[in-house]
C-alpha cells in the first residue's frame, strides 16, 4: 500500500521538497490499531484498509486539505 500511495502523489505531482513523502515507520506505537498513517505537521491518524481509502486521503486531506472523518483515529495524546 505504501508503493501505492508513493506511485499516486507522484502521479498527481504532490511528491517531493517541500510538498509530501510518503515513508515506511513501523508501528509507531500503536500496533494494535492496525494500519495507521499519520499526516505531519498536522498530526491527523488515520486507519485505512484499502486503495480506495488512501485514495481519499490523498485528494481529500494532501490536497484538498480537509480531514477524512470516517478514516479518523484519535491522536496517541488524545487517548490517554
Amino acid at each position: 500500500m505504501r508503493n501505492y500511495a508513493k506511485q499516486r502523489c507522484k502521479e498527481l505531482g504532490i511528491d517531493g521538497p517541500g510538498q509530501n513523502r510518503i515513508n515506511t515507520a513501523g508501528c509507531l506505537g500503536r500496533c494494535d490499531q492496525g494500519p495507521l498513517l499519520v499526516v505531519y505537521p498536522e498530526g491527523v491518524w488515520y486507519n485505512w484498509v484499502d486503495e480506495d481509502d488512501l485514495e481519499d486521503i490523498i485528494q481529500q486531506h494532501l490536497i484538498g486539505k480537509q480531514i477524512v472523518q470516517r478514516l479518523l483515529v484519535p491522536a496517541p495524546d488524545a487517548t490517554s
